[in-house]
């Protein structure tokens, strides 16, 4: 049956009359979905002139924005493949994803242009298109005409960029009907979305997290997203768009809220707010509770992967253990195993497997990395992360697999120390890695950020974690560093921690 992406979040609502209706607010700027329609229109008959069809790769290096958005859509609506990658990375790095992923047309963002042709050595067989001065990618005229590509739910869709918390990003693939179970799943199920929400995300649209936040879930019901979250995002600016815009939804990552739950906006900020999300890393307990008692606002911390497409496992409105990731979104199943793939009991931590309709079909041109992550028989996805699950089937994060330490025979979780060393009140965030001492024995390291203005010492923090923590867990040195290294989406890069 013919199922096309961009027909579904688009072209229906203006099939059923409603084109007027506001799609995105950009500085101020309304866009009406039959403005979109028709920059969507023009983008997707400039990719045809350029000789793009089915199954054509084209990578979009474009900064949050209508052109973003709209040619997204254009390569959904021709069946081309559009791929998102972070348009903040060096262009030797794009490059390379550009001719890991075979592309032949790159899309750029203005801002970017500044070295571009670093470009062209790292993949010459691509060529690059920046958007004009006025923001736009003039692709063709705006009166251009094009049909909707005949494609299938299990056509090829996107493409999306593994974070790189560990290294070099991978290339997922997707379906066009990913989106749609995503939408089916936690935006109705959790969020409850509706035509009237306005969406606000401060992660980036090119991430799976922002682009089910920002695009596949405010238009699948035909409601309004605010599309000027300041790169990089500061409490200050995003306070004065909440108050200004009113979103009835938030999105963030933890180290944004700890950092909101530290500035000095005002307490009735998110007074508009219905729900606030978190997903990228484990939102601290701690942190939950001084942005729930500040802002008044419940997060619903959550889980989910580039590979799944959004987030499967979630905590629910007035139902929010803070300091777990909640229970199984419906439309997923999730298993906690040991290393052979044996289900492990409650309160027992191990492997996260998932299973779930969005997952990724592979990654591009990577057989190992596919085999070793969606290879386990009858649908199951390695997750790479560590859990334990208690008797009413919320689930915790306990850390990355590759990034549990073994200490004295005994495991430990960098999340638990992690959470334990953020309810410091003069710590803004912590990162535990494991750093082999003088002995060769395996210690838990601290990687502390105190909050502005605050007098902390690695002494203040060991002695804290003294009657919280057992022995082991505690932390045996302590650097007091500026900032941590994360990657575009707020994942923290142990990897350059660990040296």
């Amino acid at each position: 049956m013919s199922w096309n992406a961009c027909q579904w979040l688009l072209d229906r609502h203006i099939d059923d009359g409603n084109g007027d209706r506001p799609a995105f607010r950009v500085d101020g700027t309304m866009i009406s979905y039959e403005g979109v329609q028709a920059l969507v229109v023009s983008a997707a008959a400039g990719l045809q002139a350029r000789g793009i069809g089915p199954g054509d790769r084209v990578v979009l290096a474009l900064l949050d924005s209508p052109e973003l958005v709209s040619t997204f859509l254009a390569c959904l609506r021709i069946g081309a493949i559009a791929v998102l990658v972070n348009p903040l990375l060096p262009w030797r790095d794009v490059g390379a994803i550009v001719d890991g992923a075979e592309a032949g047309l790159v899309l750029a963002s203005a801002e970017r242009a500044a070295g571009i042709e670093e470009l062209a050595a790292a993949a010459p067989g691509a060529q690059a298109i920046v958007t004009d001065s006025d923001g736009w990618v003039g692709l063709a005229p705006a009166d251009a005409s094009v049909g909707i590509a005949a494609t299938a739910e299990d056509s090829p869709g996107f493409w999306l960029c593994t974070s790189g918390s560990t290294g070099r990003p991978k290339l997922a693939m997707h379906r066009h009907y990913d989106l749609k179970v995503t939408v089916d799943t936690y935006a109705n199920e959790v969020l409850d979305i509706q035509p009237g929400d306005v969406f606000f995300s401060v992660g980036p649209l090119f991430h799976a997290y922002g682009l089910g936040n920002s695009l596949s879930f405010p238009m699948s019901v035909g409601a309004r997203t605010i599309l000027e979250a300041p790169r990089p995002p500061t409490p200050k600016r995003v306070a004065e768009i909440v108050q200004t815009e009113h979103p009835s939804l938030f999105f963030a990552i933890p180290t944004f809220y700890a950092a909101l739950n530290a500035s000095d906006i005002p307490d009735d900020t998110f007074a508009s707010v219905r729900l606030a999300v978190s997903a990228a890393e484990s939102l601290p307990a701690e942190t939950w509770h001084r942005f729930h008692e500040r802002f008044g606002v419940e997060i619903l911390d959550g889980i989910g992967s580039t590979e799944m497409t959004h987030i499967f496992l979630s905590n629910r409105a007035r139902a929010v253990r803070p300091g777990t990731t909640g229970q199984p979104v419906t439309g997923y199943e999730v298993r906690v195993v040991d290393d052979e793939g044996t289900d492990r009991e409650d309160d027992v931590p191990g492997n996260l497997w998932v299973r779930g309709h969005s997952a990724a079909t592979g990654y591009y041109g990577n057989a190992d990395a596919s085999e070793a992550t969606f290879g386990l028989g009858n649908s199951w996805v390695r997750t790479g992360d560590t859990y334990v699950r208690d008797k009413d089937g919320y689930f915790t994060y306990l850390g990355r697999s590759d990034d549990m330490l073994r200490v004295g025979g005994e495991w430990v979780a960098p999340a638990e120390v992690e959470a334990t060393i953020i309810e410091h009140p003069s710590v803004l965030e912590v990162a535990i890695v494991g750093m082999v001492d003088e002995r060769g024995i395996t210690r838990p390291v601290a990687f502390v950020v105190a909050k502005d203005g605050a007098s902390l010492t690695g002494d203040d923090v060991i002695e804290h974690c003294r009657g919280r923590l057992a022995g082991y867990k505690r932390p045996t040195k302590v650097m007091l560093v500026d900032s941590l290294p994360k990657t575009a989406t707020g994942k923290i890069q142990r990897y350059k921690l660990r040296g």
